[in-house]
């Protein structure tokens, strides 16, 4: 009788069924630390917007602080200029970075100077992206939300 060489049918569905639970195992941990980096960088690019606006809040104290991310960015930075700070990168002032949107709400305030902002990070998809809320306003504290946030004040909890 002729030996066979290979794997039998039940061999390779032992092999299939042990790699699929494994990979069962190891993908919500995956998503979970995807989320967690995506929420890291939201709450690090909302500290960059606290410090751009505090950069051109000083460089410009006729204005104010600026009233929207595309000011604070620019394209044309030889000099800079009120219009065209060059203070972030022209990703973030495109609105979303990291799976997160950015957004600076307009300021009650109609003429310059402009006392105060506020930024807020909303996750693009919840529970993919993120499933926090960020935000922040002139007194640069990085704030969390479980809610979305459309103000942000003292009610939202400081990041801890």
């Amino acid at each position: 009788m002729r030996k066979a060489n290979g794997f039998s049918l039940i061999e390779l569905l032992v092999v299939v069924a042990t790699v699929l639970i494994i990979a069962g195992l190891a993908i919500p941990s995956l998503l979970r630390s995807r989320i967690a980096a995506d929420e890291a960088a939201a709450a690090a690019t909302i500290r960059t917007v606290n410090s751009a606006q505090i950069a051109y809040n000083s460089a410009y104290p006729s204005v104010g602080y600026a009233a929207s991310l595309t000011v604070l960015a620019g394209t044309s930075c030889n000099p800079p200029s009120s219009t065209s700070a060059c203070l972030i990168d022209t990703a973030l002032a495109a609105g979303t970075k990291s799976g997160y949107s950015f957004s600076i709400p307009p300021s009650s305030v109609s003429s310059p100077p402009n006392p105060s902002y506020q930024v807020i990070a909303t996750p693009v998809l919840v529970n993919y992206y993120g499933m926090r809320y960020f935000c922040s306003y002139a007194d640069a504290v990085t704030r969390v939300s479980s809610a979305s946030i459309t103000t942000c004040d003292d009610t939202v909890s400081p990041l801890q």
